[in-house]
């Protein structure tokens, strides 16, 4: 369903006297260039669940940024159902569903009003946006705050609202950056119960998370980034195999092991 090669993106560093000392250290610093992303590769067929991990500053997010054209690579490609996303942006924005790590809601607007707006932007009809959100509403326990101003929600109300924003046009692939980061256990079992609906109607979902226990509970495949590059791409089992143990320490391995190489 998606597939990408060897994605790279290099940022301009304006003043390389402020950079932190661990910063500077930083092989992906290269003269007045800061090499985000070096080079990534994976794929996520129908019906897949695919768990990004890596540390932080990694690069997950500006290859996550990436896949949802907000960032166009410096080289490699991607692909959607045979579609180039690169030099069809606008035709692949109509395929993915993409929740950044921050939520972006208009406060004065209520909720329903937020994902309504995003509805109109994909130019769904007013009667299908209707039955969309009260769809996403059930589907994510939000009806009891659905009709009030987004200003004053809680850290997992503004995160179910972010997420049937950017699912309400159903989307052909789902790009989920840190879902649960911040959210309580019942919110959390509320996305995670949503990811999983996602994957049984062959919706191929990717997700970056550092919490281990949420990969292996969905995930069919795992992609390891570490300094920019993909240190792990394989499915759940082989993953597991890299370390006798939990999946913390298969996490260690694909690190370890790729970084010696």
């Amino acid at each position: 369903m998606i597939e990408i090669k060897q994605l790279a993106k290099k940022f301009a560093v304006e003043n390389p006297k402020k950079l932190s000392e661990q910063e500077k250290k930083d092989p992906r610093l290269k003269g007045r260039f800061f090499h985000s992303v070096q080079d990534v590769s994976f794929s996520c067929q129908k019906g897949e669940v695919l768990g990004l991990l890596g540390p932080n500053g990694a690069g997950k997010t500006t290859t996550l940024r990436m896949l949802s054209t907000a960032l166009k690579p410096d080289s490699g490609s991607v692909e959607i159902s045979g579609e180039n996303v690169l030099t069809h942006p606008v035709i692949a924005r109509k395929k993915i569903g993409f929740l950044s790590g921050t939520t972006g809601l208009y406060g004065r607007l209520t909720g329903r009003e937020n994902i309504h707006y995003f509805g109109q932007l994909h130019g769904m009809s007013e009667e299908l946006i209707a039955q969309r959100i009260e769809e996403l509403a059930d589907l994510l326990d939000m009806h009891t705050f659905l009709d009030r101003r987004s200003e004053n929600f809680s850290t997992g109300m503004k995160q179910k609202i972010a997420i049937a924003r950017a699912v309400v046009h159903s989307p052909e692939l789902v790009i989920l950056d840190e879902p649960t980061t911040g959210l309580d256990i019942m919110a959390t079992q509320t996305v995670l119960n949503f990811i999983r609906r996602l994957k049984a109607q062959g919706t191929p979902v990717i997700f970056s998370t550092h919490h281990l226990d949420e990969v292996e509970e969905l995930c069919e495949k795992v992609t390891v980034i570490d300094q920019g590059k993909t240190m792990f791409d394989g499915d759940i089992d082989t993953f597991k195999g890299l370390a006798d143990g939990s999946l913390h320490q298969s996490f260690m391995a694909a690190i370890q092991t790729t970084a010696s190489e």
